[in-house]
């Protein structure tokens, strides 16, 4: 029997189990199967590649990649042409692009790689079009942007979603606080700081026990944790998590009432690449959901460069800012002078765990 015809048994005798306190422990174990034959499914065959296919990964560049994900024709393509140089074909046909794209949105002094991929379809986590593809370069994405059409029927976002969960990439959702070390001896301990809800130490030895592991501490800091969270955590070398920003495209084809329900959906924004409409709104959104910070430069006695910021990630220190100007400025730092809305006074004399807000002024003193 292969892998494929394991999940859909699996998945059978899931759907026919009743959910109760009685049959907790074997759904679970049928959820921890289901997790790792879906993760032989990632996994390249010995010997092999991971079955990308020549010229379908584009190379990494830029401050951050967005990656369009969505059924075909819903207007990728169109997009980015919109926001960038690179000219991907854009058509009223499906499968239009056979492979990814990459073009560069030039925006508040960064470069956000924008990657089209091919249109993906229902059952792409087994193989189905080039949807194993698609979702293999989503994994290493900043950003996920999920191109719907406003037009067509609500479920093309969940039929979406679970392709990409059943491929291990969770959407808009942080690591489950759960801490596993393996050992050597001393079987499976689990600590709590409250009692989970939905674990208990029967269910954590019994999953453990499928991934041929039988010596581990698991500290559980969250009550509320699920046993898929802690499947997930078993498998993190294999899950992915993304921010995931949804957009319809086509409002121009809908009623004003149908547009502002979809606008008010957490984590959405609609627009029309036919009409250019939202789409400034739209690059504002993805500025704002990547978290990049600003970041101006100076020397010693000469004025700032107010066009040519260095992009780092959210939430960064003095040491990040070192690294954006090069890899050996720290091991030769002295001290930052900064100004802007992290320091108490301007200028302020910091060292290299000083937070950097967006659009501060560092100059950096060495030795």
């Amino acid at each position: 029997m292969g892998i494929l015809e394991k999940i859909a048994q699996i998945q059978d005798e899931l759907s026919k189990t009743q959910k109760n306190k009685a049959t907790e422990y074997h759904i679970g174990l049928l959820k921890g199967k289901l997790a790792r034959y879906r993760r032989e499914l990632l996994e390249p065959p010995a010997g092999g590649s991971s079955g990308g296919g020549q010229g379908f990964e584009v190379a990494k560049a830029g401050d951050a990649r967005v990656s369009l994900i969505g059924f075909p024709s819903v207007g990728k393509s169109s997009f980015l042409n919109k926001v960038t140089n690179t000219k991907s074909e854009a058509a009223n046909y499906e499968f239009t692009t056979l492979t990814s794209v990459g073009g560069i949105l030039e925006y508040n002094g960064a470069e956000v790689q924008i990657v089209d991929l091919p249109g993906i379809i229902k059952q792409a986590s087994q193989g189905k079009g080039r949807g194993k593809q698609v979702i293999a370069v989503s994994r290493t994405s900043d950003l996920i942007m999920m191109v719907l059409d406003a037009t067509k029927s609500h479920d093309q976002r969940q039929i979406l979603e679970n392709e990409l969960e059943s491929m291990g990439i969770r959407l808009n959702k942080e690591r489950p606080n759960i801490s596993l070390k393996y050992k050597k001896t001393g079987g499976i301990k689990l600590n709590s700081i409250n009692p989970p809800k939905y674990l208990d130490e029967k269910v954590v030895a019994g999953l453990l026990k499928d991934y041929k592991v039988h010596n581990a501490d698991v500290l559980i800091r969250d009550e509320n944790v699920t046993i898929d969270d802690f499947i997930d955590v078993i498998n993190e070398q294999h899950i992915s998590y993304i921010k995931c920003l949804y957009v319809y495209n086509k409002i121009d084809a809908v009623s004003l009432e149908e547009c502002d329900r979809l606008a008010r959906e957490p984590n959405t924004v609609v627009m029309s690449c036919e009409l250019d409409l939202g789409i400034e709104d739209l690059k504002d959104e993805i500025w704002r959901q990547l978290g990049l910070v600003r970041v101006y430069t100076k020397r010693r006695g000469v004025a700032p460069k107010f066009d040519e910021p260095v992009v780092v990630r959210s939430h960064p220190t003095a040491l990040e800012v070192c690294d954006a100007i090069h890899r050996d400025m720290k091991n030769q730092f002295k001290y930052a002078l900064v100004w802007g809305s992290s320091a108490k006074h301007s200028p302020q004399k910091c060292g290299l765990n000083h937070p950097i807000h967006d659009e501060d002024v560092v100059q950096i003193v060495t030795k």
